[in-house]
């Protein structure tokens, strides 16, 4: 094993000269190929074709599931996701049933068990539902998937549309995890993002959640907002580390007004320049190191003793579209308007709106947009990008038998650019491992390009956000 185990990998080095010099456009590569990657001629057939192959040679994997709720009752100028505004639970009454209809659709495909060891419900805002929505949801995914015990069941929380009842609720219909918005307690970052959220009601959601038996809490922070600077976010970090979630997100504000229409609103002669954003990040990593979190990799932190530590140390983490998992041995199975799915050695996406995804369910077709079929060359250069995205490490050797590949021979022009980022202190290479030093660590995004061949035919990268 490398000297830099996953047991006593040597604490991340924030080196804003490093940063400004590598800090370039790129994916966050919770897929590979990325998702403007995938093709149109992958389409429902394509996807029906592979549920139909998943007990192949006697193996059978337990589900992740993802179901995207795109409903907010109100707008936050800072967001890219998929959503729809409105307060008519008219409209989310009609997609769960569409939904029911995508989800019993797939699930008569599906070749095998169907065993669910995770569920992630994201959005939009998936409370926007009502409590008998809820109940609705979950009693169909029930018929059609059997939740495994110390399977890991989360939710995302807007707290100020939660109450305790509906935690409670939560609880009982299954839910072990929350993922809880909070961005910034600032008042004044709060109106220029239009997201007015108290420290109190965000307090009462996480003390309602371990109340009810949840064994995870994460919270997410954006740095990079208008009107932000050191000083505020420090307070914000004061009150998060107060609170104690087990994880934390600190993702970097992507202001691209012209891909995202909500950001127009966003007067950008309030965001912080780029030099105080780094030192905004720097004092982050600071203040959460300082306080006890592990930094797990990308915008991720989390207490020594969660899941997602415990599987860095052990090398069993992975990274898939909701961020760092668990559990890497599952097929994805995805529903709802966006939601990408990733069954065998394929990736599918669902249709973008409404409209066209209830057009194809009612023509009795599975809503896919787009998807790929990955080819022997994709899933080596996955299982890189993996390994150095989850562990800061890379077997040689590992990649040679798994592969059938000569590494050095492959990769020979990867490794030549390779070189330049170890000169710069931020990998070491040798003939046995690739190891993400310190210094690379926040930088891992950069080093993961290399070994992207889309982007080395292609390198039109403004469509991605900056690494840091």
């Amino acid at each position: 094993m490398t000297t830099a185990t996953a047991q006593n990998q040597p604490d991340l080095v924030f080196d804003p000269q490093l940063i400004k010099r590598f800090d370039i456009n790129g994916p966050r590569y919770t897929s590979y190929p990325t998702a403007d990657r995938f093709v149109e001629a992958f389409d429902a057939n394509a996807l029906g074709v592979w549920l139909g192959k998943r007990s192949v040679g006697g193996i059978s994997r337990p589900f992740s599931l993802y179901v995207h709720i795109p409903f907010c009752s109100t707008i936050c100028y800072y967001c890219a996701c998929n959503k729809i505004i409105t307060k008519d639970h008219g409209r989310s009454a009609n997609y769960l049933s569409y939904l029911a209809k995508e989800i019993a659709m797939q699930a008569a495909l599906v070749d095998g068990s169907r065993e669910l060891i995770q569920l992630h419900l994201g959005g939009g805002t998936p409370t926007f539902l009502s409590h008998d929505e809820m109940r609705q949801l979950i009693g169909t995914i029930r018929e059609h998937f059997r939740f495994l015990p110390n399977g890991e069941y989360s939710i995302e929380v807007d707290p100020r549309k939660v109450d305790f009842a509906t935690v409670q609720l939560l609880a009982e219909l299954g839910f072990n995890r929350m993922s809880v918005g909070v961005q910034d307690f600032d008042p004044d970052v709060q109106r220029a993002v239009n997201r007015i959220q108290s420290i109190e009601e965000t307090r009462a959601v996480i003390d309602a959640a371990r109340a009810s038996g949840f064994k995870s809490v994460s919270v997410d922070l954006i740095y990079g907002l208008p009107r932000q600077n050191v000083v505020g976010f420090n307070r914000t970090l004061e009150q998060m580390i107060e609170i104690s979630p087990d994880r934390l997100s600190v993702y970097n504000y992507a202001h691209l007004p012209g891909l995202f229409k909500p950001q127009r609103r966003i007067d950008e002669a309030e965001l912080p320049s780029a030099d105080a954003k780094l030192q905004i990040l720097s004092l982050a990593i600071r203040r959460l190191t300082d306080a006890g979190y592990v930094y797990i990799g990308m915008d991720h932190f989390a207490r020594p003793d969660d899941e997602l530590a415990i599987a860095q140390r052990q090398g069993r983490l992975h990274r898939n579209f909701q961020g760092y998992s668990t559990h890497a041995d599952c097929d994805l199975l995805a529903f709802g308007v966006s939601a990408i799915g990733k069954v065998g050695p394929s990736y599918s996406q669902n249709f973008r709106t409404v409209d066209e995804y209830y057009d194809a369910l009612d023509r009795g077709v599975l809503p896919v947009l787009r998807g790929i079929e990955l080819t022997p060359d994709d899933l080596l250069r996955r299982s890189i990008i993996q390994a150095l995205m989850c562990h800061f490490e890379l077997s040689i050797e590992g990649i040679e038998v798994a592969h059938l590949i000569d590494f050095d021979s492959y990769f020979a022009a990867e490794l030549a650019d390779l070189r330049d980022m170890e000169r710069a202190g931020l990998v070491r290479l040798d003939s046995q491992w690739i190891t993400v030093l310190p210094r690379g660590r926040l930088l891992v995004r950069a080093i993961a390009m290399l070994f992207d061949r889309y982007l080395r035919s292609d390198r039109d990268r403004v469509r991605y956000s900056k690494v840091i």
